[in-house]
C-alpha cells in the first residue's frame, strides 16, 4: 500500500473516530510504528490533524477548539435526548426542590422536558437556577416553576451568563442537584471546557450543589480541553449514552462515580 493511500485511510479513521492511535495503527494496516508516526507528520504538516501523545485527534479538537450553541443543537440530538430523559428521572418527586442547569445543548433537552411540568400536589414547589438564556426563556413558559436566573456578562458563543458576579452568586447558594454540561471527560485530566470564564462559572456550580450530574454524550469521553473546571471525584454521576473505555471506567469507579448509561 502506498503512503498516501495510507494516510487516506487514515483520515478516514480519524474523520469517524475523532481520535487513532499509533498503536492501533500499525496493527491494521500491518507496518512499524516508525511507518505510522511518519504518516501522522506527514499529515500534521498538511493540516489534516493534530499529533498528541501516541497518536493524533482531528484538526476541530484542538483544545480550544469550541463549536457554537447553535452547532451543538444540531448535533447528536438522539444521544442527547436519550441522556436529558435520564436527567430528567434523576429530579426527586419532593414537596420542595431546587435544581441548577448549566448552559450547554444537552442541558438545553433536559430543560425541554420540565417545560410541561406540573406540582404532583397542591403546594409543591420546583424552583430551577440556571446561567443559560436560552434555558430560562424555554422555562419561563411555565408558570408553575420557579425560575432563578443568574445574572453576570453573557457569552455570545454559549449563551451563558459569566463572570465575577455570576460566580458570587453561586457561593450563596445551595441548589439540591446542578446538572452540568462538560466538553471533555478525561480519566487523567478530568472534566474540562475550552474557555476560562466559563470554566470558572462551570467550577463554582461544582462547589455549589449537593449533588452534581454531569452530562455528556459519548463524543466528549477520552477527551481534553484547555481548563479543567472539576476533578472526576468532584462529580457525582455522569450520564452518558455509551459504555465509556475500559481506561475511563477504571477511573471513574475509582473516584465513585456513578455512571448512567442512557
Amino acid at each position: 500500500m502506498f503512503a498516501e493511500e495510507r494516510q487516506g485511510l487514515i483520515a478516514d479513521l480519524l474523520a469517524g473516530a475523532g481520535r487513532v492511535r499509533v498503536s492501533d495503527l500499525a496493527i491494521h494496516f500491518d507496518v512499524t510504528p516508525e511507518t505510522v508516526r511518519k504518516d501522522l507528520s506527514t499529515m500534521e504538516e498538511a493540516g489534516q490533524l493534530r499529533r498528541v501523545h501516541g497518536g493524533a485527534v482531528a484538526i476541530d479538537m484542538q483544545s480550544t477548539f469550541e463549536p457554537s450553541l447553535g452547532e451543538r443543537q444540531t448535533q447528536r440530538r438522539d444521544e442527547k435526548s436519550r441522556i436529558a430523559a435520564a436527567a430528567r428521572a434523576l429530579i426527586p418527586a419532593s414537596r420542595t426542590g431546587s435544581i441548577l442547569l448549566d448552559a450547554g445543548s444537552t442541558t438545553e433537552h433536559l430543560a425541554e422536558l420540565l417545560i410541561d411540568w406540573k406540582p404532583a400536589s397542591i403546594g409543591d414547589q420546583l424552583l430551577v437556577i440556571t446561567n443559560a438564556l436560552p434555558i430560562a426563556s424555554k422555562l419561563s413558559r411555565n408558570e408553575e416553576i420557579q425560575l432563578h436566573i443568574l445574572g453576570g456578562l453573557v457569552r455570545g458563543l454559549t449563551s451563558a451568563v459569566v463572570g465575577a458576579g455570576t460566580i458570587d452568586q453561586l457561593e450563596s447558594l445551595r441548589p439540591d442537584i446542578a446538572f452540568i454540561g462538560t466538553n471533555g471527560v478525561d480519566a487523567g485530566f478530568g472534566f474540562s471546557t475550552p474557555d476560562a470564564v466559563e470554566a470558572a462559572v462551570k467550577s463554582a456550580i461544582v462547589r455549589s450543589a449537593r449533588r452534581v450530574v454531569a452530562l455528556a454524550d459519548s463524543s466528549k469521553l477520552d477527551q481534553e480541553t484547555l481548563v479543567r473546571f472539576a476533578a472526576l471525584s468532584e462529580i457525582d454521576t455522569l450520564i452518558t449514552d455509551q459504555q465509556p473505555s475500559p481506561e475511563l471506567s477504571a477511573a471513574l469507579a475509582a473516584a465513585n462515580v456513578e455512571v448512567v448509561i442512557a
